[in-house]
């Protein structure tokens, strides 16, 4: 729903920038784009009325539609950034019964050499006794 509510609001905010830079000055004798048989096309009143009439109308939907936007987008279930998501994708996770896992290496390995056991001052930084 929010979709097409977004495309309608970017048609409707295209309409209005084209109507407004349709309408004619207020120095302006016409519009450069009617040419002098405005009046023929849009009645005795001319494009201005026309215009402008128009411009009031796609302005009070576009507002409309904002209202409605802004609405969906406050009272939507949905998460509303992508960490939300990730904490609720870890929620999940977490609610799910754990598989056991099985180990990925044994902690000993019979076909490798352990190492051989230090002697007991192996591990002092002085020196053994000089022998005399």
């Amino acid at each position: 729903m929010s979709i097409i509510l977004l495309v309608v609001h970017v048609i409707l905010a295209l309409a209005i920038i084209t109507l407004v830079l349709l309408q004619k000055g207020k120095g302006a004798s016409e519009g450069a784009s009617f040419g002098g048989g405005a009046t023929s096309v849009f009645g005795a009143s001319g494009s201005s009325n026309f215009l402008s009439k128009s411009t009031a109308i796609l302005a009070t939907l576009f507002f409309i539609n904002s209202l409605a936007l802004a609405y969906l987008a406050a009272n939507r279930d949905a998460p509303i950034s992508v960490i939300d998501s990730i904490e609720q994708l870890q929620q999940k996770k977490n609610n799910e019964a754990p598989a056991p896992e099985a180990p990925l290496f044994n902690a000993v390995d019979e076909n490798v050499p352990q190492p051989a056991e230090l002697p007991a001052d192996a591990g002092s930084d002085t020196p053994p006794p000089a022998a005399k």
